[in-house]
């Protein structure tokens, strides 16, 4: 990104970075994906059992292949026959990597699920949670959050998923209630009881959907 971009996207993460803390979460800005890669690992303690949801983000900074390739305890959902079982692994694991489909610039976390096994694992379970946000992934309210969820990452992941839902065809929510859909449960993190369980990497791309 030109220098220009960068300089306002550090300002803002710096803003969002402050929300997140006033929250009990902890937050940090990434210059790239290069940068985001070190940042995450370094949160990572080596023999950690890891697994994660449907996070592009983790993909297209290189986590996730770092932690399959490392000195790690990685719970390979895709791997697993029994993709019930994997899911439950994942409550008891010591770190889960996610993306988020939106965050406010006070540090509100908006999150959309189909099956639920990504949103409950934030909310509870997992004793780390890493977030990998790029910066279009910002947005000015909760308001504004759900907006984006619901009418940028939701229609994106049900094309994604070939699900026949009204937005994959139409490319906006249409509050349908589709047995396809994924927008099924809702979650608002606002604030977490358990300080540095909740980690978010601000990252100066745009990253995921």
């Amino acid at each position: 990104m030109n220098e220009i971009i960068t300089k306002r996207n550090e300002l803002l993460a710096q803003k969002v970075i402050k929300g997140l803390e006033s929250r009990n979460m902890s937050g940090y800005w990434a210059s790239g994906r290069e940068e985001a890669l070190k940042i995450a690992l370094g949160l990572i303690p080596e023999g950690s059992s890891i697994s994660m949801g449907g996070a592009m983000s983790a993909w297209e900074i290189g986590l996730v292949d770092a932690v399959k390739n490392g000195n790690y305890r990685f719970i390979d959902r895709d791997a697993i026959e029994d993709k019930r079982a994997a899911m439950l692994m994942a409550y008891d694991a010591d770190v889960f990597l996610s993306g988020t489909n939106a965050i406010t610039e006070d540090g509100v976390l908006v999150n959309i699920d189909g099956n639920a096994n990504r949103v409950s694992a934030i909310a509870q379970g997992p004793k780390k949670i890493i977030i990998i946000a790029g910066m279009n992934k910002v947005t000015s309210d909760v308001d504004s959050a759900m907006k984006r969820a619901r009418n940028v990452a939701a229609p994106i992941n049900a094309q994604r998923f070939g699900l026949s839902t009204p937005c994959s065809k139409t490319g906006s929510c249409m509050n349908c209630k589709s047995p396809d859909t994924i927008c099924c449960q809702f979650l608002i993190t606002r604030y977490s009881r358990h300080k540095g369980r909740i980690n978010v990497i601000l990252v100066n791309d745009n990253l995921g959907f």
